[in-house]
């Protein structure tokens, strides 16, 4: 088998496509990548946020499905995304930055050797900015270039999922036994587990939590988390592993930008495997990525349909000059 080589991408829910693209462009200062809309509902859109070049491992994705109520977060939950910034130094930039804008946070904390730096969206979304200072293992993406955050300072992709789950016990089989993880710290409730190279881009961090709230997906919470997979040939290979041992799977799903498989790992936790290519490049230039309305080959006779159920979003950037805060 070939080992998961890391995150690819976190997909979340969001109340406001709108709000999302203003939070994640001019205070995260990363790069949208893709317009688009969820394949499976095209009233929603979807939009992708990543490096400078829309690197696999470095996308945070949100779903605005029309009509979704909050989320409430408790066990049995991916509780929270992180991201990677090049230092420490970078921390106490993210502090003051966070400070003048209002975003809501805890300031600086340690685990597991690393610093991080909780924080929250308007939709009380959860997050953590953490530190590759000491960090080793799947390397960083690029920092977006043109954004308005410096790039010595600025976000480099996903760093740990982290997850609460009542039954940590059977979780830990999953991703030791099925998923080929390997536990290499604990601090009390907290499990760090890695994968492949490891490090902060390959990491997987589990709260043993057996008390309630139940979370309940909603805006706010997650939807799912993605692992990377070489190609179509390593995903066939997890497809078939899957299968061998009895577990059930969404079969092969050609999503455009990568090709994926869905698994159920846990109760309400749903984890995506998915190829590092195609990318996000084949159809839009670099200059340009994420501003006009990307759609898939099969949508694309649909158009004309899906601009009129969902409002535009005005994401030009190419012709704005974004000053480095």
């Amino acid at each position: 088998m070939n080992q998961l080589k890391g995150v690819h991408h976190v997909t979340a829910i969001t109340s406001s496509a709108e709000k999302i693209y203003e939070f994640f462009t001019y205070t995260l200062g990363m790069r949208l990548v893709k317009k688009t809309v969820n394949q499976d509902d095209i009233q929603t859109y979807h939009l992708f946020f990543a490096d400078d070049k829309g690197s696999a491992g470095t996308d945070i994705t949100f779903f605005d499905f029309p009509g979704i109520p909050k989320g409430v977060h408790g066990t049995n939950e991916i509780s929270r995304t992180s991201l990677r910034v090049p230092s420490d130094a970078a921390l106490e930039y993210w502090v003051k930055r966070f400070d003048r804008l209002g975003v809501k946070h805890s300031g600086i904390k340690a685990q597991f050797g690393k610093k991080t730096l909780p924080f929250v969206d308007f939709d009380e979304q959860q997050y953590q900015l953490v530190s590759d200072e000491l960090d080793k293992g799947v390397a960083a993406g690029t920092p977006w270039q043109k954004g308005p955050v410096p790039v010595e300072y600025a976000i480099t992709g996903l760093g740990p999922v982290c997850i609460q789950i009542a039954d940590f016990g059977y979780f830990k089989e999953m991703l030791e036994k099925v998923l080929l993880f390997k536990e290499t710290k604990q601090e009390g409730a907290f499990h760090l587990f890695e994968v492949g190279e490891g490090g902060n881009g390959a990491s997987i961090i589990v709260e043993d939590n057996p008390n309630p709230p139940q979370a309940r997906q909603g805006f706010g919470t997650v939807h799912h988390a993605a692992f990377r997979v070489a190609d179509r040939k390593v995903l066939d290979e997890w497809t078939e592993w899957m299968a061998r041992i009895g577990i059930p799977t969404s079969g092969y799903v050609n999503r455009y930008f990568f090709e994926s498989l869905y698994v159920r790992v846990a109760p309400q936790i749903l984890f995506e495997f998915a190829t590092d290519g195609p990318g996000f490049m084949g159809d839009e230039p670099y200059e340009t990525l994420g501003e006009k309305l990307s759609l898939p080959p099969f949508l694309e006779p649909k158009r004309a349909q899906i601009e009129k159920l969902v409002r535009p979003i005005d994401t030009t950037r190419s012709t704005k000059e974004f000053s480095k805060e």
